[in-house]
């Protein structure tokens, strides 16, 4: 071992035994637990000195689970952290949380560990440890309440997608027996279209008694309706199209019965202090053309009374898009110290890459937040729309393209609708010719401002 090394080793020896732990990694949790869930058992890593074991497995069943927690108890473990896998962590949570724990729930991107270290055991280990840092943090999860509203809302989301399935089968059905009906009324599963195909599956086939099933609403004609429905009627693609439409009926019963504990679960929430005072006649006097899917009782005055604003005055939000927008969020907003942070956790931000003082990228995050998907859609609607929004959308749309503009307009929607949940104020819209107005009085602005720049007057023709 030559000079220099025996110099470095001292060195190193030195740093080593006078070095203390900087002030940012002192334990702020000393009583954490740590747990890596799985989907047959999960193991359970605790501070040492607290059990002759710091780490246990535990199986997945649910004797299992409360011996967990007594455990727990016994160790003296006040707050516990988890990752977020699948399904599996729900009844952990639910059980945790309801013996009186401080119970988070942590994205799998921040309790990632070295790469070759990948054991159950070495996975609750580094959570446990991560957690008594401080270096975690617990992903939003609304009121028991609210996530009982939110499983019936997905529910029914659910049973929308497998309605709709069936009807692209009675489409595609229709299709291959040359049967255009598609092509002259607006939707095969509007008035018209289902009495027609009821009268197909009975065995009618003349054409002329098939357009009698008209609806006096719709735009095309008998003779239209007639040609549509002179077909190619084949045995298979009958029983395809009657095998759909009962399928098309069963989960349109399913969803009324999900709608029916909506409603149940919507009047067990207490009527917010804003319109406590309000008869009910008054509570939501926006008047939005109701969507198809929508439940059968009245929705719009519902939210109107939990939320204590009319989120339907919003553009592009109608009943059922306020809908799943409060069962994903809730209506407690003081969970977000900002409309910013708000619009970050629904990741409808902008990214921040910088590297060597450079901007790399500027693309929101990847995230499958539900909330988010809904201001997706409902500003996608605003394309044709004559309002402030309306006209915003537009303008993004023609200088960075459909679908950066459709999340930018996405962000004012969040902003917007945590400013009314928040705050109760009303939205007022302002309309297209006044943004245009204001977007033309800014542009004149920065026109003046670099005018002045380079010396020049920006003189206005008249």
């Amino acid at each position: 071992m030559n000079k220099n090394t025996r110099r470095l080793l001292s060195v190193s020896k030195g740093i080593s035994q006078t070095a203390q732990s900087p002030k940012h990694l002192e334990h702020i949790n000393r009583w954490a637990a740590g747990i890596d869930i799985g989907a047959t058992s999960h193991f359970v890593a605790v501070p040492e000195g607290c059990s002759e074991s710091t780490v246990l497995e535990f199986k997945s069943f649910t004797p299992d689970l409360y011996a967990l927690a007594d455990w727990l108890k016994q160790c003296g473990v006040q707050t516990i952290a988890m990752e977020s896998t699948g399904v599996y962590w729900i009844p952990v949570y639910e059980i945790l949380e309801e013996k009186g724990f401080e119970v988070k729930l942590v994205d799998a991107r921040q309790v990632k560990n070295v790469s070759g270290r990948k054991t159950d055991v070495l996975d609750c280990q580094w959570i446990q440890q991560l957690h008594t840092y401080g270096l975690l943090n617990g992903a939003f999860r609304p009121d028991d309440e609210v996530c009982e509203l939110r499983s019936y809302v997905r529910q029914r989301s659910m049973l929308v997608k497998s309605a709709s399935r069936y009807i692209q089968q009675m489409q595609k059905a229709l299709t291959q027996m040359n049967l255009q009906l598609h092509h002259v009324i607006t939707d095969i599963t509007g008035d018209t279209g289902l009495k027609v195909i009821r009268a197909i599956i009975k065995g009618e086939r003349n054409p002329a008694i098939l357009a009698k099933n008209r609806d006096p609403r719709c735009k095309s004609s008998n003779d239209d309706i007639e040609a549509a429905l002179t077909g190619n009627y084949r045995a298979e693609h009958l029983f395809a199209l009657k095998q759909s439409l009962e399928l098309y009926d069963y989960f349109q019963e399913q969803m009324k019965a999900c709608d029916h504990e909506i409603e149940k679960n919507l009047a067990e929430f207490s009527t917010n202090i804003l319109v406590a005072n309000v008869p009910v006649e008054q509570l939501n006097p926006n008047k939005k053309r109701v969507s198809k899917n929508s439940p059968d009782f009245n929705l719009g005055k519902e939210l109107h009374r939990l939320s204590g604003v009319d989120l339907l005055a919003v553009p592009g939000i109608n009943n059922l898009s306020a809908m799943q927008l409060l069962g994903e969020i809730g209506f407690d907003m003081t969970r977000w110290k900002s409309p910013k942070q708000f619009a970050s956790w629904l990741g409808l931000c902008p990214g921040n890459k910088v590297s060597g003082g450079k901007s790399i990228s500027g693309k929101t995050k990847p995230s499958n937040n539900r909330a988010a998907a809904t201001l997706r859609m409902a500003a996608s609607t605003l394309y044709r729309s004559q309002t402030s929004l309306g006209a915003y959308l537009r303008r993004l749309k023609s200088r960075i393209g459909p679908m950066k503009a459709i999340t930018a307009t996405a962000h004012k929607l969040a902003i917007i609708i945590y400013n009314m949940l928040r705050h109760g104020v009303e939205y007022v819209e302002s309309g297209q010719a006044y943004y245009e107005e204001k977007y033309r009085d800014r542009m004149i602005k920065n026109l003046k401002r670099k005018a002045t720049e380079f010396g020049l007057t920006l003189i206005e023709a008249r």
